[in-house]
């Protein structure tokens, strides 16, 4: 996927023997410095997320953090932990919970709580159920604001204690993934009065970071670690107190709860006015949708070059380079302004000079950012990293698409020296050996062993379970390149560059014909996983060959193979589509990438199917998503699940998965485009359905805001007896809707 999950490889990590028991043995003996631990559920224990920017929070179901210790849970800001205790208690005493939940724009999150029985002495001084206690919680500019509101629901007065405990370690992300460390940094404690709790921790990297806790009304008793109230209630009393937790040095906590409440929840549907989210009159898929929308708006973050999706919490609250792109790709139909923040981002830190430590090279887009303690002192090669070999042709590809999406001429010259600099890369640094495959090796040592979206040390290999060894082309970036050639041409000549345009052009059809001729597995019916360093086919199914669809670097007939194949038991789950084929060697439904079913693979496969008409097997892919997702938290799509066959309710769930992840998120969206065919033709002025088909669930869905050119038009679609019609609701500008069956 987004990240570096993947294990630290040895210098031998691409040359395992070629039997099933030798690569078991080396996969046990593989220990990674950057392998996410599952030592336990992430939703099991920290179900409640909340995220504002560069912060996020993951508490339990009281509001509380019970000792986070190496787990994700605790609130954190640039990649720090700033909070990782937070307790609540009622006379020494754990309140006993009734509800907690997130409301649906992902703004606020409210527990309510009432006291056990409550005893001095062995008598009771408090029946259960007497008291109420509701706990508000929000994320704003660096800042956790929390409203504690009590209430007496008894005839008499009630007297007792109330205690928040806190503990703050400033522990690294990195650290918490398992990243040993020789070395910290230096913390201290002060209080400042009689309402502030003042932690600081100087790092290695000279930053000072801080943790501020403020109560108010003032506790009657503080400490290091505690907040201590002796309370007293009159029957039917109301009462609250209220914590602000602040992270950010640059920005101070606003005074009082409601203002930044209402600033946050402002935010939060500002974000979504221009976009065209779709409505259904099946509340179960209306669901669906309305949390991908709410997510999408709690990860994309307004950086200073615009909006752009962070991959996802708790592990990548950050941009990553492929993760953004991919999302955005998914989206553009949507939202055209979030591409334009997307690559305005990527292209501003777009590589200059080479810099082997961050396997990086004049042109080549961004794999992923950090600005923790660990990435600023280069333990992690994370700060500004590089080793991916898809986000340059990704970033070319959507600005090509964008182009074709809007007919935005200005942005396409603003990003063109962008565009040439990245198609410079793939030139000269992604084809190295002059073969016209784009290949990826790594060229630090502390950097991903494989540098595509399945980044995990063993996800490369041949069908007898041997890994490849590199330089690697992956079937799926021949793909992305194809089709970055054939948008950046589009490009090229609607900027009055000609010549480069039948440049790239030729490039492009000489790259189909040799894709076709080195990378297709007759015996198999679909495309090789890859080519190894020797140019030898790695001859597995795999859900890579789906994104090649995407592309359309495949011929009619040979995408409709593909298609059939994935759509086999062997490889679709039910479900949906597995990262590998059940029969293969290394298959194993619990693994990060050799079995298990990935949302955004799966969108990624089903665009790629409509484009090539093979509607229904994209609307298979969506059934499976929406069951799948209809058996969630939340109903959210998760980062992964595990690849079992569907035979209960549920899918199995993946461990340490991120929720949210910002393109299973975007899933639903690109899913629906891909069967209703939608399209754009922007010199026409046409938004284009062709062959559209609806799942059984859905006989009907409305379309509101949907932007071309300068005009938009509200449409409401029918289906019956299996042929979808479209109808305008209402019409802004000069727009036509053609509908072709």
């Amino acid at each position: 996927m987004d990240m570096p999950v993947s294990p630290r490889p040895q210098p031998d990590d691409n040359s395992t023997p070629g039997t099933v028991q030798a690569f078991r043995e080396e996969a046990a003996r593989e220990i990674s410095s950057y392998t996410i631990q599952a030592r336990s559920a992430i939703q099991d224990r920290w179900p409640n997320i909340l995220k504002y920017g560069d912060m996020f929070a993951l508490f339990d179901h009281y509001g509380d953090i019970p000792d986070a210790g190496t787990t994700p849970g605790g609130i954190f800001f640039n990649d720090t932990r700033h909070i990782s205790l937070l307790k609540l208690f009622l006379n020494g005493q754990q309140p006993l919970l009734l509800s907690s939940e997130i409301e649906g724009d992902n703004v606020l999150f409210t527990v309510d709580l009432s006291n056990p029985d409550l005893y001095r002495d062995g008598e009771l001084v408090l029946p259960s159920e007497t008291l109420h206690l509701r706990r508000s919680k929000f994320l704003w500019r660096g800042t956790c604001y929390e409203r504690i509101a009590m209430r007496n629901f008894a005839r008499e007065p009630q007297r007792f204690w109330l205690t928040l405990n806190f503990g703050c370690d400033f522990m690294d992300l990195f650290e918490i993934r398992g990243v040993p460390r020789a070395r910290r940094g230096a913390s201290s404690f002060t209080q400042p009065d009689n309402a502030t709790l003042l932690y600081t921790y100087k790092g290695l990297d000279k930053e000072n970071r801080i943790t501020r806790i403020r109560l108010s009304p003032a506790p009657s008793l503080l400490e290091e670690g505690a907040a201590t109230y002796l309370l007293e209630l009159k029957p039917d009393e109301h009462a609250s107190l209220f914590v602000t937790t602040e992270c950010d040095r640059k920005h101070a906590a606003e005074n009082g709860y409601s203002k930044p409440c209402r600033a946050a929840r402002h935010v939060a549907r500002s974000l979504g006015e221009h976009v065209a989210v779709p409505r259904s009159p099946n509340p179960l898929m209306d669901q669906v949708m309305a949390r991908g929308a709410a997510d999408l708006r709690m990860l994309i973050t307004q950086t200073e070059w615009g909006p752009y999706p962070y991959a996802g919490t708790p592990w990548f609250n950050t941009p990553f380079g492929r993760d953004g792109l991919i999302t955005a790709l998914q989206m553009l139909w949507m939202d055209s302004d979030l591409a334009k923040g997307v690559l305005r981002l990527l292209a501003a830190h777009q590589a200059k000079e080479e810099d082997v430590a961050r396997d990086a090279q004049p042109g080549k887009i961004l794999h992923e950012m950090r600005k923790s303690e660990m990435a600023n002192l280069r333990e992690v090669p994370f700060g500004l990293y590089y080793g991916s070999v898809d986000s340059t042709p990704l970033f070319v590809m959507l600005a090509g698409r964008h182009f074709q999406r809007t007919g935005d001429l200005d942005f396409a010259a603003e990003i063109w020296p962008n565009v040439e600099a990245a198609l410079g890369w793939i030139d000269k640094y992604g084809d190295r050996d002059g073969d016209g495959f784009i290949e990826y090796f790594r060229e630090s040592a502390d950097g991903l062993a494989n540098q595509g979206w399945k980044d995990s040390y063993d996800s490369i290999m041949h069908a007898d379970g041997s890994l490849a060894r590199g330089p690697i082309a992956l079937c799926e970036v021949q793909g992305y390149v194809y089709d970055a050639r054939k948008g950046a041409a589009a490009l090229a000549r609607a900027l009055g560059h000609a010549d480069r345009a039948e440049a790239l052009e030729a490039q492009a059809e000489n790259l189909r014909r040799k894709f076709e001729d080195s990378f297709w597995c007759a015996e198999l019916d679909t495309y090789a996983l890859a080519l190894d360093g020797e140019k030898k086919t790695c001859c597995v199914r795999s859900s890579n060959a789906g994104q090649v669809l995407f592309s359309r670097i495949a011929s009619q007939e040979r995408a409709a193979r593909v298609a059939d194949t994935l759509m086999s038991p062997a490889c679709f789950s039910g479900w949906g589509v597995r990262t590998l084929s059940n029969d293969s060697v290394r298959y194993n439904p619990m693994s990060y990438h050799n079995g298990s079913v990935w949302p955004h693979d799966n969108a990624l496969i089903a665009l790629g199917m409509g484009r090539y008409g093979l509607r229904h097997a994209a609307l298979a892919i969506l059934n499976g998503m929406f069951g799948a997702a209809t058996h969630t938290a939340l109903m959210r799509l998760p980062e992964l699940f595990c690849g079992f066959a569907r035979r209960g309710a549920a899918p199995t769930f993946y461990p340490v998965a991120c929720m949210p992840q910002a393109w299973a998120a975007a899933v639903p969206f690109a899913l629906l485009q891909a069967c209703l065919g939608l399209s754009f033709d922007v010199a026409r002025q046409e938004i284009i359905f062709e062959n559209p088909v609806m799942p059984d669930f859905l006989d009907g869905l409305r379309i509101n805001n949907l932007c071309l050119g300068g005009g938009a038009v509200d449409l409401m679609l029918h289906c019956h007896d299996g042929k979808v019609e479209v109808g305008e609701a209402a019409r802004r500008g000069n727009i036509a809707i053609r509908l072709i069956n």
